[in-house]
């Protein structure tokens, strides 16, 4: 078997779940789709295995792409928030290539539309450099800078700076988690899923009341609960300021887009929040703001797409790099 026989494996691996599927013919999007918890498995080469035997009938991939939320040096890796570390050698697959998971999302932007978008205010996504982040296990950032051939993905840890609180409660909050020992409060500490739970038990201590043991889910579920309502109305917006941090800081007036397993869940709410404002709240940069799109990917597997589209792009090239075409979307 040689590089890039199909079919092709890709894959999103997050700190909670590792998402396979299998593209079988040039130009698809991945089939055989499931969802496998990390937990489950001890090491990432032993979730390929048992994905490929219980979900793919057993094919041997020729090549695989794989998104993975955390550092990457050339063919080793490690989870930022699982244990998972090692070399892609040890999946004994041909060709594969490793992706920062918002790098596979940057990638898959410009194949995104219709429904697997909405928008959060703004005018529509432009040609430019475009930006994606997004709450889940972590905070994820990514960007996509056009060049002469073709999109090019940029990955990041932006998630790891500075919170961007702007707010008196959101001050307070802040003093809070370092009462608790967290001396330095950067951006994912709140804005990601167990962030939204810190955000909640923060809020209470504000508060003055003792708060139940929560999950992310609970609290998003818990609409007429003022503290977990509180909660959700401080992530959007905090959301929204972090976001415009990152719009100004890689120039994306091509639009900024936000992903992650928490706000597919709250669309509505999101739309209705202080989001778009805070995003806007720069007063020295307002109105270059107000020029750049946001939008929610809603999409089901845009992490896939991505990884797909770039294997889509080498095979391309290896055959004779006529174009880049699955990559640009153009």
């Amino acid at each position: 078997m040689s590089a890039f026989d199909l079919p092709w494996l890709v894959a999103d691996i997050g700190g909670t779940n590792a998402r396979f599927g299998l593209v079988t013919s040039l130009g698809a999007g991945p089939s055989h789709v499931a969802v496998l918890a990390g937990a489950d498995h001890p090491t990432l080469p032993d979730a390929v295995t048992a994905y490929l035997a219980q979900h793919a009938g057993g094919v041997r991939p020729g090549a695989a792409c794989l998104a993975l939320a955390g550092p990457i040096e050339g063919e080793h890796y490690r989870l930022t928030n699982s244990a998972w570390a090692g070399s892609v050698r040890d999946l004994g697959i041909p060709y594969v290539r490793l992706l920062n998971d918002f790098e596979a999302l940057a990638v898959s932007l410009p194949h995104l539309e219709g429904d697997d978008l909405v928008s959060l205010g703004g005018p529509p996504p432009g040609d430019g450099v475009k930006a994606v982040l997004g709450p889940g296990t972590g905070l994820g950032v990514g960007a996509l800078a056009p060049s002469e051939h073709g999109w090019i993905p940029v990955p990041g840890e932006g998630g790891h700076v500075t919170v961007p609180v702007v707010e008196p409660r959101e001050f307070e909050v802040v003093r809070a988690l370092r009462s608790q020992g967290v001396p330095h409060v950067v951006a994912e500490h709140l804005l990601s899923g167990p962030g939204l739970v810190r955000l909640h038990r923060a809020l209470a201590l504000v508060n003055g009341v003792t708060a139940p043991g929560l999950t992310a889910a609970d609290i998003v579920a818990r609409v007429d609960d003022s503290l977990c309502a509180e909660t959700v109305e401080m992530f959007c917006a905090l959301l929204g300021g972090f976001a415009g941090n990152v719009a100004l800081t890689l120039g994306a007036r091509g639009g900024v887009y936000v992903a992650g397993g928490v706000l597919p869940r709250i669309v509505e709410r999101v739309c209705g929040s202080a989001f778009r404002a805070r995003f806007e709240a720069n007063p020295d940069m307002a109105a270059y703001l107000a020029g750049i799109g946001t939008s929610l990917i809603v999409a089901a597997q845009p992490g896939m797409t991505g990884a797909a589209a770039w294997l889509s792009q080498r095979a391309t090239q290896e055959s004779g790099g006529l174009t880049t075409a699955a990559v640009t979307g153009h």
